[in-house]
């Protein structure tokens, strides 16, 4: 009889602590995809959508970003901040004007030169296949330029504007590609009269900087670029001067001289780019220097992880 009565016990212990027991928790859903991925990517030249694998485009991107002839890890440093870069564009939504995940339009996307890929290229994507840069278990803003002018800049917010999100990961350090860099970008000067000045910030901003020239530098950055400049009567973002007069003329917000003069505006700096995360030219130094991919991003970005998405 007591044998009985411990079973039942037993029993009905049993039945409490299965019902009080939780059932299993789900196992979360991937970070990323785990498989490579086949892309749809808008072709601006034939104004054409096509399928293409993930890898097989980074090889064209890789080809368009960087040159082909550089040491093969700088162009496999880049290739993971493409991979990067995609990835995080097609969780936003991709290119929304074409409905599509990608686009060769380097204005809507990332540069794209088939044309150009070459073996080394070939060799840096396949090397460093499926490997991303995260940071807190997310994508990184995979930002990069051609010359930090000596200096990356401290934050996307001093060399971009960019407060769209937090970017941690940012940092400012020596670009060791500065003693590589051709002499353009190591000094570089535009000169505009005031009349197109005028026209410029007017589009940028709605801002009329009036017919008197004048011209100053009102804020910098950490990393010494400008951050806000005086235009006449007119106050304007540095990078927002930028974008208005043209990046590849107003190179940096690396300025050494912003002035006025003879009813023109002179501007002078150093460095190509933006100044925001990898510098390509100090991506090619630190690669000629031995240095693996992982390393070159891991100087050039604050608490990175290179992560492997798919095998």
């Amino acid at each position: 009889m007591v044998r009985r009565f411990l079973f039942l016990g037993l029993l009905v212990l049993v039945m409490i602590g299965l019902t009080a027991c939780p059932p299993p928790a789900r196992r979360p859903a991937p970070r990323w995809p785990t498989r490579e991925p086949v892309i749809s990517l808008y072709v601006k030249e034939s104004d054409t959508v096509k399928k293409i694998k993930l890898e097989d485009y980074l090889t064209g991107v890789v080809a368009g970003e960087m040159d082909p002839s550089w040491p093969v890890n700088a162009l496999a440093a880049q290739a993971i901040l493409a991979r990067t870069f995609t990835l995080k564009k097609m969780t936003e939504g991709g290119v929304k004007a074409h409905g599509t995940d990608a686009s060769t339009d380097e204005k809507e996307f990332q540069a794209y030169a088939p044309e150009r890929v070459n073996d080394r290229v070939r060799r840096a994507v396949q090397m460093t296949r499926g490997l991303v840069c995260t940071y807190q278990g997310k994508y990184i803003n995979a930002w990069f330029h051609a010359d930090a002018g000596g200096r990356t800049a401290a934050s996307a917010a001093e060399g971009l504007a960019y407060f769209q999100e937090p970017a941690p990961f940012v940092k400012s350090v020596a670009d060791p590609g500065w003693r590589l860099s051709p002499p353009d970008n190591k000094s570089w000067r535009v000169v505009l009269p005031w009349a197109r000045v005028r026209h410029l910030v007017r589009q940028a901003t709605g801002q009329d900087p009036g017919a008197t020239p004048g011209a100053s530098v009102i804020r910098k950055g950490p990393s010494g670029r400008a951050t806000l400049l005086r235009v006449g009567k007119a106050t304007v973002g540095a990078p927002a001067l930028r974008l208005a007069v043209g990046s590849d003329k107003m190179r940096s917000t690396l300025l050494t001289a912003f002035v006025a003069r003879d009813n023109h505006l002179v501007i002078e700096g150093r460095g190509f780019g933006h100044g925001v995360g990898m510098s390509q030219w100090g991506a090619r130094a630190l690669a000629e220097e031995g240095k693996r991919p992982e390393e070159i991003l891991q100087y050039f970005f604050r608490g990175i992880r290179i992560e492997k998405a798919w095998p």
